[in-house]
């Protein structure tokens, strides 16, 4: 069950390759998640000194005045991954054109996940192939919708 959804990332990248990740949280960002307070816009991945980070993400505070006053919304949160994931992940962060960002936060029995992805963006034209399909299958589903 998706708790927070990066609903952007279909459309401007293409994915090449999925992971799935453990998220170090403080408690009441657990109880924010789970209330589905958060965005992963403009979120991504990086990986530095053998640890991998999500930045950008944004998980709101769980009770805003019950909340400690340094609180930061948008700090780094580090990603647990395997040793060979870390180092897989970093050798295609440096290769030109790629991206890793998170697609997915979920749950999973008790635990918080983040679904990343390495992602190549799209070029124009690729987008406007992807609102070309999309648009068809609308027409489609409308016509056999009709034909009822």
């Amino acid at each position: 069950m998706a708790l927070i959804e990066n609903k952007k990332v279909h459309f401007n990248y293409e994915i090449l390759e999925r992971y799935e990740a453990g998220i170090e949280l403080l408690g009441t960002e657990v109880k924010s998640i789970r209330a589905k307070h958060g965005s992963l816009e403009g979120a991504h991945v990086v990986v530095r000194g053998g640890e991998a980070f999500l930045v950008g993400a944004t998980i709101q505070p769980y009770q805003a005045g019950n909340t400690d006053k340094n609180y930061d919304a948008t700090r780094n949160r580090r990603l647990l991954l395997t040793r060979d994931e870390i180092i897989k992940l970093g050798h295609l962060e440096s290769l030109k054109g790629l991206t890793i960002v998170p697609l997915v936060v979920y749950n999973k029995q008790r635990k918080i996940k983040v679904e990343i992805a390495v992602v190549r963006g799209k070029k124009a034209h690729d987008k406007r192939e992807t609102l070309k399909k999309r648009e068809h299958e609308r027409d489609v589903m409308r016509e056999v919708k009709g034909a009822r």
